[in-house]
């Protein structure tokens, strides 16, 4: 664990145990919750809820991912929940950064080699079908976040939960 657990949490059930009971709830406010990083909350989800590849998967995953369309991108910080609709550029690294080039409202310089972890998150989400590529950092917090959307009914989208799909497949292999 990376930090103490808070008296609440000593009070509660394992991290384990109460995300097999249920994984809803924001990953980042569980994770305070246990004293533990988000990476460690994604990690204790029960398997069929999460596939984890490594960070070394970050250039294959983002090239994928530019075929997707308009996806949400999210990070989330202590301070912020930032949250943008927009294709995924391509992107090239260059100058130590993985930059995103084209015309999209999701733009920026990434730095890539900071990804140790990529996670394909699939769980309820506020009562609903969830399904999200999380990429995470050495102290096991998202550097950012990749949800599938939603339609207009708030259903996913039924192309882009193929994709996701087809791509963590590809990682299972």
């Amino acid at each position: 664990m990376s930090e103490m657990m808070t008296p609440e949490a000593q009070t509660r059930p394992p991290l384990r145990e109460k995300l097999a009971k249920n994984s809803d709830g924001i990953l980042e406010q569980i994770a305070r919750d246990y004293g533990v990083s988000t990476f460690e909350a994604v990690q204790s989800l029960p398997e069929a809820h999460r596939t984890i590849v490594a960070g070394s998967a970050f250039e294959t995953i983002m090239a994928a991912l530019t075929a997707w369309g308009s996806i949400v991108f999210i990070v989330h910080t202590p301070d912020i929940v930032l949250e943008c609709e927009g294709p995924i550029p391509p992107g090239s690294i260059g100058r130590g950064y993985f930059n995103l080039h084209g015309d999209s409202p999701i733009g920026g310089h990434i730095k890539a080699e900071n990804c140790t972890a990529i996670a394909f998150v699939m769980r309820p989400f506020m009562g609903r079908e969830s399904r999200s590529i999380q990429f995470f950092n050495a102290t096991g917090e998202a550097i950012f976040k990749i949800f599938v959307r939603r339609d207009e009914k708030r259903e996913l989208i039924a192309d882009q939960v193929k994709l996701f799909d087809e791509l963590r497949m590809r990682f299972l292999a």
